[in-house]
């Protein structure tokens, strides 16, 4: 990939930039400025104030004839005018420029060499280095003078526009990108997450051009057979990092991954994981690899004892932590791995009306993913605090730029290529909606996802839903029937057809904003 300007002229005057720290001096530079503290099991513990999670609303695209007609404009692809961001980019700039001290990361995006993305990134706080030295591949460089990069990610947390109407914003907090420029803005918060997802935008900007499908999902293989990949497709807390890590099928990645006509690849070198709830027993993979270099993002610590309490959830429901991939075991590096044989979409329901695993026609593959239904799980965007039902395009419209529907016949031209098979898991609610039900064992999801991966549940008998059309197992291993069929799970059968027509209804209401074949759109639910 070439370089469409030289982002690399950046200056910020006097300020001293360190670039290629190792981990240790970063932990301590972190503690040393009062930013985190040692948690008893050796992460770096941080406190990202007022912005627990990613502001959706505050971010903002560059609008220029060049990239104009390729974006999806709307809430989500807002736009901001050249000069608008020109004068932000010159008070970031100053603002830069009166530290004292800057921290530089250097790295990929892209474990596929073919396709990978040099990415820099400068920062006013040594965690947030860290946390780029963490998510993204580390570069072999000599120093950061001998990396000209394709990205330049310039995170001023602490400044915050006084006047942000001016510029046609809406907050002083905001998260500005340039697909031409290469350059990425972010003002007032000190949520890291907001540096991972802006280049994964450029990624899926980028990707489809040179022939390759970017996907918003974790990626496994199994121990035995290379050729046993499998891909989990989700939002946030849908379980796409906690159902990868798996002891039996090394890491491929456990968010974000590009599919070639040669295979899979992760486009990152780290994980980030949710840790409320969080146990040894049920996730011990994610909990072993919570380390020295790692970083736990607003987890609460005993004041005596500093153990990690995964269980409050205080400052927000969206507590985190990332490590390399290389912190779980077995997890395969370079992170490349072949074609995927089976595709898992993951919503969690909190209607609690959708089966806990349905077997998807290519016809309803590709309604779900251009659907991309889910419920927006508390914490992961400001506002929000308790599940709320959510649309968003091929499980991930709020990093995609293009219009849904390039994403979605990717995934189409993928599955028929391969001969892949497609599974819709429910990881929400049963028995009722929120407030009612209850959240799917982890153990029968697990059960579920193993005998998928084995082969069994594939060649087992199937009924069909009434109202989704969904083929639902009659029996599935270590896991009771009267679960399979979520309607014998509802105290009231008709309540629970009430229910389930309500949500119907709320997939057709979506998804007429899609152009997308009479076929595929009959293979959606009846909301009569």
């Amino acid at each position: 990939m070439s370089t469409a300007t030289a982002v690399s002229s950046l200056r910020f005057g006097n300020a001293t930039i360190l670039g290629n720290r190792s981990t240790a001096e970063l932990v301590e530079r972190s503690l040393r400025n009062g930013e985190g503290v040692l948690a008893a099991n050796g992460a770096l513990c941080v406190d990202t104030g007022r912005c627990t999670g990613r502001m959706p609303n505050d971010k903002y695209l560059e609008d220029t004839p060049g990239i104009h007609d390729d974006i999806a404009w709307g809430k989500v692809n807002q736009p901001i005018a050249p000069e608008h961001f020109a004068a932000i980019e010159k008070l970031v700039t100053e603002h830069m420029s009166r530290q004292e001290q800057l921290y530089r990361f250097d790295g990929f995006a892209g474990a596929d060499t073919a396709y990978r993305l040099k990415v820099s990134v400068i920062v006013q706080k040594a965690w947030h280095c860290l946390f780029a030295k963490t998510l993204f591949i580390n570069a072999d460089t000599t120093g950061s003078g001998d990396f000209d990069p394709d990205w330049v990610v310039v995170d001023a947390c602490g400044l915050e526009l006084s006047n942000p109407e001016q510029y046609g914003l809406r907050s002083p907090i905001a998260i500005i990108q340039s697909l031409e420029q290469r350059k990425v803005f972010i003002l007032g918060t000190q949520y890291a997450g907001e540096m991972k997802k802006s280049i994964f935008y450029a990624m899926n900007y980028d990707l489809p051009s040179l022939g390759v499908f970017p996907m918003h999902c974790s990626c496994n293989v199994a121990a035995d057979d290379p050729s046993n990949v499998a891909l989990f497709f989700g939002l946030s807390g849908t379980g796409k990092t906690t159902l990868s890590a798996d002891p039996n099928r090394p890491l491929i990645g456990d968010d974000e991954h590009g599919w070639s006509d040669r295979g899979i690849f992760n486009i990152e070198g780290g994980c980030y994981a949710k840790c409320i709830g969080l146990t040894r027993e049920t996730e011990p993979q994610i909990w072993d690899a919570i380390r020295f270099g790692s970083v736990l993002e607003n987890v609460v610590l005993d004041d005596d004892t500093r153990v990690p309490d995964y269980d409050d959830g205080a400052k927000t429901e969206n507590t985190r932590v990332t490590y390399p991939v290389q912190y779980i075991p077995n997890a395969v590096i370079p992170s490349v791995a072949a074609h995927a044989k089976n595709v898992l979409f993951l919503a969690a329901d909190a209607f609690g009306v959708l089966p806990p695993v349905s077997k998807l026609t290519p016809e309803q593959a590709m309604y779900y993913f251009v659907n991309g239904y889910t419920s927006k799980l508390a914490g992961t965007e400001a506002g929000v605090t308790e599940p709320q039902p959510n649309f968003s395009p091929c499980f991930g419209g709020p990093f995609l730029p293009r219009p849904p529907m390039v994403y979605a016949e990717w995934l189409a031209r993928r599955i028929r290529e391969q001969n892949a098979d497609v599974w819709l898991l429910n990881t929400g609610w049963t028995g009722g909606p929120h407030g009612v039900g209850k959240r799917f064992k982890l153990a029968y999801t697990r059960a579920f996802v193993t005998a998928i991966l084995d082969g069994s549940l594939r060649d087992t008998s199937f009924q069909t839903h009434p109202i989704f059309g969904l083929s639902m197992p009659v029996s599935a291993p270590n896991v009771p029937a009267d679960v399979l069929d979520p309607r014998r799970t509802w105290a009231d059968g008709a309540a629970y057809d009430m229910k389930a027509k309500e949500l119907a209804g709320l997939f057709r209401a979506n998804d007429v904003k899609f152009e997308i074949s009479d076929e595929v759109r009959t293979a959606g639910p009846s909301a009569t």
